[in-house]
């Protein structure tokens, strides 16, 4: 048995605590060995989760102890994505970026083009590749269940009218803020990998919310190579949500609300190596069918923990990343072309 790869986490608020953190301590394979925080509080609960990871106050001991670990997983603010990657890389590391992999997708190409050279595995982590109702809607496009897809409508929305302080309120372009790099970030890399480059992109994108500084209610419409149209919708201030999933083919109709049950999971304390992870109840599976004749099929279990075994598999074997770091460019030049629609009014090639 080769020995478990080394992990560095750096970053341990939503993202780090809630969701990567435990999702490491479950992969065979994985050793959480460090955490990064500053913050006294993140510092002390991330001793008490982690008694066997050592816990740092910078980034800068990570560099110091690179020859002694294998991963950095970035879960830091999006504006130090881009530095904090770099530097992981240069440092003989292999890199594991939240998304969206950096503010621009200037600087993601570069990231990419860095790790080439150096000879790095680099991915981001669009853990929402494997929701239980995305792998779902996959096993019924790959079957032909829908016939030819036409309409790809797809939903993040919340209820959430308060401002929280933070960054990801910040009108900073370094801070990537706003709903679209946030949300619209899942809804775009889901609607690419599935039916496709991009040709054309329309947006609207608006500040709703009273002293909000960033985007919070967003609609993309990508056109793809493939013909298939994507409708995206991202929203903190919807009072009444719409289905996640309203897919339409000439042949059948895929229809799904409720979002993946993982989030509400990790977030409660749960742990994936728990038994049925990822599986929601029969009344949430989505329908299937056209007009009266739709019936319910199963929602295949989540399984976002795919993503650390992947990476695993990918540094052990030497095979492809879980999420190709190029998917990442391609998703943020999207959200640009989005931006760029929307304050012209016009559609936009990216």
């Amino acid at each position: 048995m080769s020995k478990d790869l080394d992990v560095a986490l750096i970053g341990y608020g939503l993202a780090g605590k809630a969701f990567h953190a435990p999702l490491i301590s479950v992969t065979p394979g994985l050793r959480l060995a460090a955490i990064v925080t500053s913050n006294p509080r993140r510092r002390e609960q991330a001793a008490r989760l982690h008694p066997d990871a050592v816990v740092l106050d910078d980034a800068e001991q990570v560099w110091e102890r690179a020859d002694d670990l294998d991963v950095v997983v970035i879960a830091a603010a999006n504006r130090v994505h881009a530095p904090l990657t770099s530097a992981a890389l240069r440092a003989g590391l292999a890199a594991v970026v939240d998304k969206p992999l950096a503010a621009t997708s200037a600087q993601a190409r570069q990231l990419v083009d860095l790790a080439a050279r150096e000879g790095r595995l680099l991915t981001v982590f669009h853990n929402r590749r494997w929701d239980g109702d995305f792998l779902t809607l996959g096993d019924l496009v790959a079957g032909g269940r829908l016939g030819r897809v036409h309409r790809f409508e797809s939903r993040f929305e919340r209820w959430r009218p308060d401002l929280k302080p933070g960054w990801r309120e910040s009108a900073d372009p370094e801070d990537a803020g706003g709903i679209l790099y946030d949300l619209g970030s899942h809804l775009i890399d889901q609607a690419l990998w599935l039916f496709g480059a991009a040709r054309r992109v329309y947006a609207e994108v608006d500040t709703r919310r009273r002293d909000a500084e960033v985007d919070d209610d967003v609609f993309v419409a990508v056109t793809h190579d493939s013909g298939v149209r994507s409708h995206l919708w991202a929203s903190a201030l919807a009072a009444q949500l719409g289905p996640r999933m309203r897919v339409l083919g000439d042949s059948e109709a895929y229809v799904k609300h409720g979002l993946d049950v993982q989030e509400d999971l990790l977030r409660a304390g749960r742990l994936p190596s728990e038994p049925g992870w990822g599986r929601e109840p029969r009344h949430a599976w989505g329908l299937l069918g056209a007009g009266d004749g739709a019936q319910p099929v199963e929602t295949r279990a989540g399984d976002w923990p795919a993503f650390y075994g992947a990476l695993v598999d990918a540094l052990r074997d030497d095979g492809p990343p879980p999420v190709d770091p190029k998917d990442a460019v391609a998703g943020l030049e999207v959200i640009e072309a989005a931006r760029q629609a929307a304050a012209s009014g016009a559609v936009v090639e990216p």
